[in-house]
């Protein structure tokens, strides 16, 4: 109950944030769009050149992973560029100023290049990790598998504040790694475990309000004798989903705004301190 209630203190202490600025969503709005089409150019000439059923009988060609990485790197740019965005906009509102999107996009344009890099290095880490995790399914060893899960569990939270120290610093990758390690040891020590924990509010919402939607488009259909409720609540229950993905997103990365400006800067903004401190520290 414990951990719910800390979840729910950060949705809320976000949500603060976001009220102010509503305009924050649109970025993920932005990557939600672009990421769509860029995934429609990925798919179409794979579906119509039958690779996908190559990979299933002969298992993924080195041709395949060549694909799956400017998959990677294109989908890690489109993200990164708008996760840099809504941070740098995030900034802004925690040091007590008034964001516009267009700030947001003048941040992460000033620091392509580094955006880029980033980009780069996360094409190849998640090209290993999916390797490794392909190829212990293949040979039915779930130990390996196990390794690579744990492999980016440790890439995340040694990555956590990498965007940003893009959006404020800029520096390049390798080096906008090391800076994040070095403000999450700088207020925390050490011992970092466990992820930030809106997500588990959000998982919550998702599957109680998933559940609900679903048992009334199927309860109806069947009192109804009709499959109208079911394509209705379908629907909605798409939606649903949309939102509230587009919602943890937002407070998401305004919550790592709030952590880099209370470690790199002794400030919190509109956050408490403790809440920052108890959500990552075990």
């Amino acid at each position: 109950m414990e951990r719910i209630k800390r979840s729910w203190d950060l949705v809320k202490a976000s949500w603060e944030v976001l009220k102010q600025d509503k305009e924050l969503v649109l970025f993920p709005i932005i990557s939600a769009v672009i990421m769509f089409f860029v995934t429609l150019t990925f798919l179409i000439p794979t579906l119509l050149g039958n690779i996908l059923d190559s990979i299933f009988v002969n298992g993924m060609p080195i041709f395949g992973y060549i694909i799956l990485f400017l998959f990677y790197l294109v989908q890690y740019t489109v993200v990164y560029f708008n996760s840099t965005a809504l941070v740098g906009a995030a900034m802004i509102r925690l040091r007590g100023g008034d964001p516009k999107v267009k700030d947001g996009l003048s941040i992460a344009w000033s620091h392509i290049l580094p955006i880029l890099g980033w980009a780069l290095v996360s094409a190849t880490v998640g090209l290993i990790l999916n390797a490794l995790s392909n190829n212990s399914k293949k040979r039915g060893r779930g130990g390996k598998s196990l390794i690579a899960s744990l492999l980016g569990a440790a890439w995340n939270v040694l990555t956590f504040l990498v965007v940003p120290v893009l959006a404020v610093e800029g520096l390049g990758p390798i080096e906008a790694i090391k800076r994040s390690w070095e403000l999450l040891k700088r207020s925390w020590g050490e011992q970092i475990s466990g992820k930030l924990s809106i997500g588990l509010i959000f998982g919550l919402i998702g599957v109680g309000g998933g559940l609900l939607l679903a048992g009334a488009g199927i309860g109806l259909s069947i009192l109804l004798e009709s499959i109208i409720p079911v394509i209705i609540f379908g629907i909605v229950l798409f939606l649903f989903i949309v939102i509230l993905s587009l919602l943890n997103s937002t407070l998401s990365s305004i919550f790592s705004a709030a952590v880099y400006a209370y470690a790199a800067e002794g400030q919190t903004g509109m956050f408490d301190e403790n809440l920052i401190q108890e959500s990552i520290y075990s």
